[in-house]
């Protein structure tokens, strides 16, 4: 009888890992944007809050997203991935729905009124004479749901670049980071079609609440969905050869590298210094558009939540585009012979351009504001390709046992950023409206948002620059 020497057909389970985490990015967004579609419209008149409050509640998620992010890349390299991935997605799923109770709590503290339901704490809160008490404290409860959902959030990337380099080999785990960051652009895209619509049928509190509840269901799934591909029994030979093309280690090699970094030991590396300046000088960008984009389309253009939807859906709709940034490095590699680490570079070079055109967002925003909308998309799809490259240079440079730690701590260089970013936006919108500064024949809070987009404009040219120059050929981590 003739032997057959057919190959076994490669299974494609990496693909179902990818899209669990790319479900977990999407509730993640979704989770992370309830409050800036509800609180000028809906939370504004229970609370009385200005940009300043806003900010400061925006600016306390990014510093404890930061310090989270720290400490969350060591807790998931130390749980491992799938553990990890349930404390932090549970943690942040209970996060979300806290912030449905802060009215409560506020009516409770204010009046003695602790055992009423959402209409009835509005009432008791009404009765309040003193308003700078009810602000007070309803910021200072929404700042301590927004730390509970900042601890849990901050696991997500560090457990999906973990989870993307088990599963992929190095030329695919930027298209792979891409599909899962493009969670992000689907959460942005999908909370301004639900989010506003369930707030004005069911109050803002259910809103919190229904969006919340999604991760619970997801951690259902990744219980039974997730194992490493090596002891997975829907991994076969080939699929799982394929995933480990780029390990040439020897088991005494694979040994050591099962230690755990430390932290005095990342920052020796400028690898790690220059993934962390990246991430300071652009993740801020991103969340200021998070955040801010809203309020903006209120503020200057006069739409509310549900009015503005249409804008915010095509505006993350563009930046769907951001699936291209995960294809162009491996264009590079495949094509143009490039190691992972310059293709990367040379991506992010160009990704980099495309956020000056928020230059002109505001000076061309007079002829219809659908011209500033589609500026703000472009440029958030230039920092999802961004992002998910810049991600996956931790990847190319460091030991799968040190990822979620590199991960981590730019993370929190990004928290930082971003705090800075969406405090000083805050203060500066409320001055800027209260005194009517004038810039470049703008008005008003008008004049503020020129300046941060200029902000946003250059951050990406210089922060590439940086890691340029710390990083400027491929140099991988061998020594840990």
């Amino acid at each position: 009888m003739q032997q057959s020497h057919t190959k076994n057909k490669m299974t494609n389970y990496r693909w179902v890992i990818c899209s669990m985490l790319f479900f977990a990015t999407t509730i993640n967004y979704l989770d992370r944007q309830v409050l800036s579609l509800t609180w000028k419209d809906f939370i504004v008149p229970e609370f009385h809050w200005n940009n300043n409050d806003y900010g400061t509640i925006t600016a306390i998620f990014s510093i404890a997203y930061a310090v989270s992010m720290l400490l969350a890349g060591k807790f998931v390299d130390w749980m491992d991935t799938k553990k990890g991935f349930l404390w932090a997605i549970g943690i942040w799923s209970v996060g979300a729905c806290l912030h449905a109770f802060c009215g409560i709590a506020t009516s409770g503290f204010l009046t003695g009124s602790w055992l009423v339901g959402f209409e009835g704490a509005k009432e008791a809160i009404a009765t309040v004479s003193d308003i700078s008490k009810v602000t007070s404290i309803s910021v200072s409860l929404f700042v301590f749901a927004r730390i509970i959902l900042a601890l849990g959030e901050a696991g997500n990337f560090p457990a999906a670049i973990k989870a993307t380099a088990e599963y992929f080999p190095k030329k695919a785990r930027g298209f792979a980071t891409s599909i899962f960051n493009a969670g992000a652009t689907i959460g942005a895209l999908a909370a301004p079609l639900s989010i506003p619509f369930i707030a004005k049928e069911y109050g803002w509190e259910m809103s919190f609440i229904i969006i919340g509840a999604l991760g619970f269901i997801w951690m259902g799934f990744w219980v039974f969905i997730y194992k490493k591909p090596e002891l997975h029994p829907k991994v076969n030979g080939e699929e799982l050869s394929y995933i480990q093309q780029d390990d040439h280690t020897s088991p005494v090699e694979k040994a050591v590298h099962t230690k755990k970094i430390t932290f005095g030991q990342a920052f020796r590396y400028k690898q790690t210094w220059a993934f962390a300046i990246g991430k300071f000088m652009t993740d801020g960008v991103w969340w200021f558009f998070l955040f801010w984009t809203p309020a903006y389309l209120s503020s200057v253009y006069h739409l509310d939540s549900t009015q503005s939807a249409p804008q915010i859906f095509v505006l993350y709709l563009i930046t769907l585009l951001s699936i291209f940034g995960g294809w162009l490095p491996t264009y590079f590699v495949e094509k143009r012979g490039m190691n992972p680490y310059n293709g990367r570079m040379k991506a992010m070079l160009i990704f980099a351009f495309f956020p000056l055109l928020t230059l002109l967002a505001q000076p061309l925003g007079y002829i219809s504001v659908w011209i500033p909308v589609v500026i703000i998309g472009i440029a958030g799809a230039a920092h999802q390709s961004w992002s998910a490259n810049i991600f996956s240079t931790v990847g190319d440079m460091f030991p799968r046992s040190a990822i979620a730690t590199i991960t981590g701590i730019g993370g929190m260089a990004g928290g930082i950023g971003s705090f800075l970013i969406n405090k000083g936006s805050g203060m500066l919108f409320d001055h800027a409206a209260e005194t009517r500064m004038k810039l470049f024949g703008f008005e008003g809070i008008e004049s503020g948002y020129l300046i941060i987009f200029a902000v946003c404009a250059v951050a990406y040219l210089i922060g590439w620059r940086i890691m340029k120059t710390l990083v400027p050929v491929y140099k991988p981590i061998t020594d840990l």
